[in-house]
């Protein structure tokens, strides 16, 4: 045929022919269906035969006529002229040749399939699409569910005339693409019916960070194009890749989208060929797909990336479009582009934003995309014949934006949505021009009016802040090649799971304190207890709410576990294979009393800051069972994730007694010192910890040093009161001994001791200390790694 190539007969080299969607749809087709990977066959329209449309049909002139001096800033008049374009184009017939193949072809496709009229894809696919650094998400339309001969051809026609929407004419003008270097070639493929099951997008790249050793996976239920477009708020499961190749099931995140539509197969009566239904409850609190299909999903996105990047002869992340089908429960893929932004950015140059204050009121919250920080007028659009009163600099809001939004978006200071996941077209293009993104806010339309002063911040990991009022914000460049080489180890304090893919490329040896603290509150935001009696059956305070936090997991303790062994296995994983020290919670009961059904399981005491916490809650007989549940979360971040770098430090561990009564927990747990490298620490911030440091290091395999609390218990200084603040010093005589005998003590039995309190940050002088006393490492806030770094090098130098 002139005009037509089978799948089988495309290679990624075709690009100029049958475009980039095509010729990697042919590559995948040829290279790794025999590898197992699942492509629905196909074939493509050429680039070719659109060029002889257009020649054929004589148009050619009028459009060049009609895009003269087009100016795309020009809202009004560059939608009057697109319009014109497309019904141009679509009012030519196809020239009666190129009508004869792409029946033959579609007749062929269908006796393939044992059906003469097959329901198939109808995607575009340009000549400059999907290149490294531009990847034209959705300027071009797709047609699903075409089913028959005469629906076929109108619809070819329709994708043709695409490449003159306003969105595309912008998008090429904006990147420097002239109108007629770039042909449109057009893909048809035979349907998956996810309409019945789920969909989604992969990228082999945190889409945020650019943090290259994970899938991302976005699904939602029913046929892809409410992920692509962002219509739906979707399922997010991340899979470490390193111990995923070893055959661990390591997904180290997962996140209930509220998937509150879903694309169906419409009525062949109604006229349509899709529509949108609303998802039933049972579908909004349930994951659309299950963990076998999620690591099999990161397996098949794995062996494209390896083969994009052998083939390129470099690291090529790539965005995946993939389906299951409903029918035989198969999982397919059925588009994949290589990567747009991360893959293009300076790897050791980073800009930081930060807002010079945080107490103005939060107005809405959704998913960040991008890293910036953009303030400005809001300007409510409620749909897309109200673009024209936009104006540069303002602040979008609006339900959703499509790709038709892309000449707004680019004058925009920031845009907000309603809906959308981080994998949307909207999503792509946002961080392509390189504006502040929040999407899937939920109730931004509602919220945010026109003319009023907003700040979004997407600047403090995966949620976005809208504030009240035009807030300063500070810009950093940070050089992050720090060549300075030290003997201590520098470690990160690592809270946040969400912001450790981007800490993890400072300089750094490891994490040397990730607090649990931070992941039961804002994974788990349950109190322990009540989750386990919940479990069993048992009556518990704020029931409803907690059936809601949990919603999407078999029960309670399922919902804990995976939560606690995410939270810890993304920090983990961010890090892998330095070494990464995990604290055990060390709630106090104040602050537990506070946490959803805490009420009733918590103490009242007069003092808890050395009260009912730490080491003395895990063999206590009321708390035994939550700290084993914790147990049993790290076990499998160790075993079946893989992710054996994790460390454990207890916290709060009074005596030596106490300590063996938790490590002996901990053995019948599973958790048992040498076993896979396990080390199990002490944090030293007791003065008993110092005094019989030598017995705890008997049992333990080091000390963490914490000096926040080593300094109050040390001073008898409530560190929390102002009325005696001003003596809390980590300066103090008193403490230089207490370190001092700490480090000593583990360098005698030849075990670590590191520290992990704000001291080395603030101080200096403490840095330089430590440092001359040998101590093993120092692990810092991440703001401040950096020049502490280079200070640790010149104190090493001088000491030499």
């Amino acid at each position: 045929m002139k005009y037509i190539k089978f799948f089988d007969e495309i290679r990624n080299n075709d690009v100029a022919l049958v475009g980039g969607k095509n010729a990697s749809l042919g590559e995948m087709y040829q290279q790794l269906v025999p590898l197992g990977v699942n492509i629905p066959n196909g074939f493509a329209i050429t680039a070719k035969a659109y060029f002889y449309l257009l020649q054929e049909g004589g148009i050619q002139d009028q459009i060049e006529a009609l895009l003269q001096g087009v100016d795309t800033i020009d809202l009004g008049v560059l939608h009057n002229k697109t319009q014109k374009i497309r019904e141009l184009i679509f009012s030519t017939p196809l020239p009666s040749d190129l009508k004869e193949e792409i029946m033959a072809a579609y007749t062929k496709l269908g006796l393939e399939y044992n059906n003469q009229v097959i329901d198939v894809a109808v995607r575009s696919s340009a000549t400059a699409e999907d290149l490294p650094d531009a990847s034209f998400a959705g300027q071009q339309d797709t047609f699903l569910n075409v089913q028959g001969l005469s629906s076929l051809i109108h619809h070819i026609k329709l994708c043709f005339a695409s490449l003159f929407t306003a969105r595309a004419v912008s998008y090429r003008e904006s990147r420097g693409f002239k109108h007629f270097e770039v042909g449109l070639s057009i893909g048809i493929q035979k349907m998956v019916r996810s309409d019945k099951a789920s969909s989604g997008v992969m990228f082999t790249i945190d889409t945020e960070s650019g943090f290259n050793k994970t899938v991302l996976i976005t699904s939602a239920w029913g046929l892809g194009e409410n992920v692509v477009g962002g219509l739906v708020n979707p399922d997010e499961f991340y899979v470490f890749k390193p111990t995923l190749k070893e055959g661990k099931q390591p997904i180290i995140k997962r996140s209930l989208g509220t998937k509150n539509i879903k694309m169906i197969y419409a009525n062949k009566n109604s006229g349509k060929n899709t529509l949108n239904i609303e998802t039933t409850t049972k579908e909004k609190n349930t994951f659309s797909i299950n963990d076998e299909e999620i690591l099999t999903l990161a397996k098949q996105a794995v062996m494209i990336e390896e083969h994009y990047s052998k083939e390129a002869g470099k690291y090529q992340p790539m965005d995946i479009e993939w389906a299951k089908d409903g029918l035989n429960g198969e999982l397919y893929i059925v588009q994949a582009r290589p990567e747009t932004v991360q893959s293009q950015k300076d790897n050791f140059i980073e800009q930081r934003y930060a807002l010079e204050k945080t107490n103005n009121p939060i107005l809405t919250k959704g998913i960040a995309i991008g890293s910036k920080i953009g303030s400005g007028k809001v300007r409510v659009i409620k749909n897309l014949e109200g673009i024209c009163e936009f104006k540069e600099g303002e602040v979008l809001v609006t339900d959703i934006t499509d790709p038709d939004w892309e000449p707004v978006m680019k004058i925009a200071s920031a845009v907000i949505t309603n809906r959308g996941g981080k994998t949307c077209h909207a999503a792509i293009v946002a961080r392509e021009i390189g504006v502040p993104a929040i999407v899937g806010c939920h109730n931004a339309t509602e919220v945010l009016k026109s003319d009023i002063e907003v700040t979004c911040d997407c600047a403090r990991g995966d949620e976005g802040y809208v504030y009240e009022g035009n807030i300063p914000f500070i810009t950093e460049t940070i050089d992050l090649s720090c060549q300075e080489k030290t003997k201590t180890k520098i470690y990160l304090n690592v809270g946040n799971p969400s912001r450790a893919f981007s800490f993890s490329q400072i300089p750094n040896d490891g994490v040397g304190l990730a607090r649990m603290e931070f992941i039961i509150n804002n994974y788990i935001k349950v109190h322990p207890l009540a989750l386990e009696a919940l479990n069993l059956g048992k009556p518990v305070e704020q029931k409803e709410e907690i059936e809601k936090i949990i919603s999407g997991y078999s029960d309670p303790k399922d919902f804990f576990i995976k939560n606690i062994a995410e939270g810890v296995g993304m920090i983990a994983a961010s890090f892998y294979p330095k070494p990464v020290i995990v604290r055990t919670s060390d709630f106090k009961s104040n602050e537990y009393k506070k946490m959803v059904g805490g009420a009733k399981f918590e103490p009242i005491e007069e003092n808890p800051m050395i009260g009912y916490r730490g080491a003395s809650r895990y063999y206590s007989e009321s708390y035994k069972n939550a700290f084993i549940w914790e147990c049993e979360a790290l076990k499998y971040v160790r075993e079946s994730m893989g992710l054996t770098n994790v460390k454990l430090m207890l916290p709060f561990v009074r005596t030596p007694q106490e300590g063996r009564k938790v490590l002996a927990i901990m053995r019948e747990q599973g958790l048992i010192q040498g076993v896979d490298g396990l080390e199990i620490y002490v944090m030293c911030e007791l003065p008993s910890n110092v005094l019989l440091a030598d017995e705890f290091l008997k049992d333990f395999d080091g000390f963490s040093i914490g000096s926040n609390d080593l300094t109050q218990l040390t001073l008898g200084v409530d560190r929390d009161s102002n009325l005696v603040s001003s003596i809390f010093d980590e300066r103090n005589p008193a403490m230089k001994i207490q370190f001092k005998n700490a480090i000593d003590a583990c360098k005698r039995a030849g075990k670590y001791v590191g520290i992990c309190g704000q001291a080395p940050s603030d101080y200096p002088e403490v840095a330089e200390y430590l440092v001359e006393l040998g101590i093993d490492s120092i692990s810092l806030n991440p703001d401040s790694v950096i020049k502490t770094k280079k200070r640790i090098s010149k104190i090493e130098k001088k000491l030499k």
